[in-house]
C-alpha cells in the first residue's frame, strides 16, 4: 500500500456536491417548464370548423289551430360538437324554431318542450377540439377534467355522490352551465315568444332567486325549469323525483311530495322528468293542483334500447298499480303504456307530450320515439330518424 499524503483535498466530493445542485436546479426548471406550459395549454380553446345540420321534419301534427295554443316538441339531433359555443347551440335550436314557425305552429300560447339533459350538455361549453374529437365517452371526459385541473379538483373535494368522478364531472361547471342554460333557454323563449320546457339540467341544489337559477351547495339534482314568453323563469325547478339505476351513483332523488304545477297562457301544466311519468301517484298530485297539460322531457341510453325488452322500472320504487313485468314488451311499447298523460281516470290531463333527446355522445348513444297523447289516445313518431318536430293542437 502506497504512503497516505496528509493534507491531501477529498477532489470527488468537492465535484460531487456542485454537480447535484446543478442537477437539482435543472429538474426543477425542467418541472417548472412543464407546469407552466401545461397551465398555458389548459387555456387553449381553438375553435374547429363545424357544419351542424339544421333540418328538421315535422312528424305529427294533431288537431286543428284554435285560440287555446298547442304543445309544441322539439327532438333535437345534437353531437358534442353542438355544445362547443353558446352560439352555436343557439343557432341549431332557434333554426328548429324557426322551421316551426314558418308551418305555423308558433303562437303566443304555444309551449314548447325539450328533451331531458339537454340543459347537462353545457358541461362541455368552451373546451378543447380533442374532447369533441374523442371515440369514447370516458376519453373525452378525461380531456374534460385535463383542460380544467383546478375546477375539476375542487369539485372532485366538493363532490357528495357514491360515483366521484361523475358528480365532480357535473359539478366542476355549475355556476356557469346555471347561467348559460338561463340565457340561452330564457333567451330563446323571448325570441321566439313562446313558454319553453327547458328539458332538464344536472345542477347542485338548483333554486330560482330574484328571476335568476342559482346553484346551492350539497347534492346535484335532474332539474327541469319553464321559462316565461319574457324571457323569465316560472316558478321553482322541478326536480326529477326518481332517478334511473345508472345516475343513482350522482344524482339525488328530489322530494316525492313536490310536484309543482305553473300557470301558463294555454293552462296549469305540470313537469314530469323522464320515467317519473310512469308512477300514477305523480298524476295524482298534479291532479290535486288542476293540471291540465303535462310535459315529460325524457333521455333512453343506447342505440338500439327502444326495440329492446323492457327491463323492468329504472329505480329502486315500483308502484303497487303496475302490473307489467320485465321483457313483456318492448321498452318503447312499455313508454307509451306507462306514461300516463291524459289517460283518465289517472290523469285528468287534456294532453301530454314526451319528448326524447337524440343524438350520438360519443359511444353512449340515445334512443327514444318522441310521443304525445290527447284524450286517452297515443299518436307516436314512427321514425326516429333527424330531428323531430311534433305538434298537438289544443
Amino acid at each position: 500500500m502506497g504512503p497516505t499524503l496528509v493534507g491531501e483535498p477529498n477532489t470527488r466530493s468537492v465535484v460531487c456536491f456542485p454537480m447535484r445542485k446543478l442537477l437539482a436546479l435543472t429538474v426543477t426548471m425542467a418541472l417548472v417548464a412543464a407546469v407552466a406550459a401545461y397551465l398555458v395549454w389548459t387555456q387553449e380553446r381553438p375553435v374547429a370548423h363545424y357544419l351542424s345540420d339544421l333540418r328538421i321534419t315535422l312528424a305529427v301534427n294533431e288537431g286543428q289551430p284554435a285560440d287555446r295554443g298547442n304543445l309544441l316538441g322539439i327532438q333535437p339531433e345534437l353531437f358534442p360538437a353542438d355544445y362547443q359555443s353558446l352560439e352555436r347551440l343557439h343557432l341549431k335550436l332557434a333554426a328548429y324554431l324557426q322551421k316551426a314557425r314558418e308551418q305555423g305552429l308558433i303562437n303566443d300560447k304555444t309551449i314548447v318542450v325539450l328533451p331531458e339533459h339537454i340543459g347537462t350538455w353545457l358541461m362541455l361549453l368552451g373546451e378543447k377540439n380533442e374532447l369533441y374529437q374523442a371515440p369514447h365517452l370516458k376519453e373525452a371526459m378525461n380531456w374534460l377534467s385535463l383542460s380544467n385541473p383546478l375546477q375539476f379538483a375542487k369539485a372532485w373535494v366538493s363532490a357528495t355522490g357514491e360515483n366521484r368522478m361523475d358528480d365532480a364531472y357535473l359539478r366542476m361547471k355549475a355556476p356557469a352551465m346555471a347561467r348559460d342554460y338561463q340565457v340561452l333557454f330564457g333567451g330563446l323563449a323571448k325570441e321566439f315568444g313562446v313558454t319553453l320546457v327547458a328539458g332538464s339540467i344536472a345542477l347542485p341544489n338548483p333554486s330560482v332567486s330574484q328571476s335568476q337559477l342559482q346553484v346551492g351547495h350539497g347534492a346535484l339534482y335532474n332539474a327541469s325549469l319553464v321559462f316565461a314568453a319574457d324571457g323569465l323563469p316560472i316558478g321553482q325547478p322541478q326536480r326529477q323525483l326518481y332517478p334511473i339505476y345508472d345516475e343513482r351513483g350522482f344524482i339525488e332523488p328530489g322530494d316525492e311530495n313536490i310536484v309543482s304545477v305553473v300557470d301558463t297562457p294555454a293552462g296549469r301544466l305540470g313537469v314530469l322528468i323522464g320515467s317519473d311519468s310512469w308512477y300514477p301517484d305523480n298524476y295524482r298530485k298534479l291532479n290535486e293542483q288542476g293540471a291540465q297539460l303535462i310535459a315529460v322531457p325524457a333521455f333512453v341510453i343506447g342505440r338500439d334500447t327502444w326495440e329492446r325488452p323492457w327491463r323492468g322500472f329504472k329505480s329502486v320504487s315500483t308502484p303497487t298499480e303496475i302490473s307489467l313485468k320485465p321483457e313483456e314488451l318492448s321498452e318503447g311499447e312499455a313508454w307509451r303504456r306507462l306514461t300516463l298523460i291524459s289517460q283518465q281516470p289517472i290523469s285528468h290531463a287534456t294532453a301530454g307530450m314526451s319528448v326524447f333527446l337524440r343524438g350520438q355522445f360519443w359511444d353512449l348513444g340515445s334512443a327514444g320515439q318522441s310521443f304525445l297523447s290527447s284524450n286517452g289516445q297515443v299518436f307516436a313518431d314512427g321514425d326516429a330518424r333527424g330531428a323531430r318536430l311534433l305538434n298537438i293542437w289544443l
